[in-house]
């Protein structure tokens, strides 16, 4: 799931669970025995202390909430929650009736509401763990209470986890297509504009996707990057030099050394291609490539001499990758240097040019990279990596 979708989601999610809570106890303890019930043996209000070690732990878990959606860790929210209230509310019942001579009822709305809204999050994994949580609650509560009635909720958990299934699998399937068929769109229009940025500096024909690649293969490498986010970074890397569309070609074409006003023009191209594409849904989360990639760890880079970790990490590595490939390939003003000295430069770069963690996963993905840039098709038109996110 998208990550802004995923946090509104939870927003939502944990909203309609505490209302339902909060709900259905005034309801049950109070409004019920009050109004609907003639049993006047019924009292009004919780049956034990035990119920309010719910609520405690519930206003305990909000602050948590809020840290984990501040954090962009809003996908354990929902694990968070659905442990903590299964566990408080099977410590309430065990404690109310272990030892106690009242006939054992169970279940409540949120149970009800945790399972039916599984399809909400299109994620298979969640779903067996509510599924199973909440069956295991029962199951433990039955040999703890040694009480049969259990199978009841357990039989009704079971026929809304089946239909909650079904829901899940069909949603899931639209948002594939979904997500399959723009892909295609955008993918279609990268390949529009880098072709476009080709025809008009043709001696960095190539430059975006190997750049991409190599990108790609370092980002992975860290193993910090989802699926999503590695798709994303990849358009990002391809269009990384989108903004030199705007410097004229007798700038960006020209043989011999700039001058320091021609190079100043150079340095606008980041600034220009972030702004064009900051609203392009697929791309704008990893906007910080296109503007950052000519940043250094020394602080002396350009647009914005951001320094060390100041830089973000995907711009980071997209500036050896682009370093890398810059060297190695042909320009209108020298021709390709040795990988080898390529990758010497590289190495004497770390800590002043790059960042010196990241130069050393280089190293350990320098091999693949060259691998990479052996079978690339020089002069064949070049393809888009069908394995982004793979």
């Amino acid at each position: 799931m998208i990550p802004h979708e995923e946090k509104q989601t939870v927003k939502w999610y944990l909203l309609i669970s505490y209302i339902l809570l909060i709900g259905y106890d005034v309801f049950y303890y109070y409004i019920r025995p009050k109004y609907l019930v003639t049993d006047h043996q019924s009292k009004i209000g919780f049956p034990s202390n035990t119920w309010y070690l719910t609520y405690i732990v519930l206003l305990i878990l909000l602050p948590i909430a809020f840290y984990l959606i501040k954090a962009n860790k809003q996908y354990w929210i929902k694990y968070v929650f659905l442990i903590s209230y299964l566990s408080v509310s099977f410590m309430a019942d065990f404690i109310f009736y272990y030892g106690n001579s009242k006939d054992y009822t169970s279940g409540n709305v949120v149970e009800v509401f945790l399972i039916l809204s599984l399809p909400l999050f299109l994620n298979t994994k969640y779903f067996w763990v509510v599924t199973l949580g909440v069956t295991l609650k029962y199951i433990f509560l039955g040999v703890t209470l040694n009480e049969p009635y259990v199978v009841v909720p357990i039989v009704l958990v079971v026929i809304l986890s089946i239909m909650s299934f079904f829901l899940l699998v069909r949603f899931q399937g639209y948002v594939r297509a979904i997500s399959t068929s723009y892909d295609n769109q955008l993918e279609g229009i990268v390949k529009g504009v880098i072709a476009t940025l080709e025809l008009k500096d043709p001696y960095t024909r190539g430059h975006s996707e190997r750049v991409a690649n190599y990108a790609l293969l370092l980002g992975k490498e860290i193993g910090k990057l989802t699926k999503e986010q590695q798709k994303s970074f990849y358009y990002a890397c391809l269009l990384h030099d989108i903004g030199k569309v705007n410097i004229p070609d007798q700038i960006l074409m020209k043989a011999g050394k700039l001058t320091d006003e021609e190079f100043d023009i150079i340095k606008t191209h980041p600034v220009v291609g972030a702004d064009a594409v900051k609203n392009v849904e697929g791309i704008k989360d990893s906007i910080c490539v296109i503007l950052s990639h000519h940043e250094r760890w020394d602080g002396k880079g350009y647009p914005e001499q951001l320094k060390g970790e100041e830089i973000p990490l995907l711009a980071r590595i997209a500036a050896i990758a682009d370093a890398f490939d810059a060297m190695t390939s042909s320009r209108s003003y020298r021709e390709a240097m040795p990988v080898e000295e390529a990758y010497r430069r590289i190495i004497e770069g770390q800590g002043s040019q790059f960042d010196p963690q990241l130069v050393e996963v280089f190293k350990i993905v320098y091999p693949e990279w060259i691998k990479f840039h052996e079978k690339y098709p020089w002069t064949k038109k070049w393809e888009m990596l069908k394995e982004v996110g793979s």
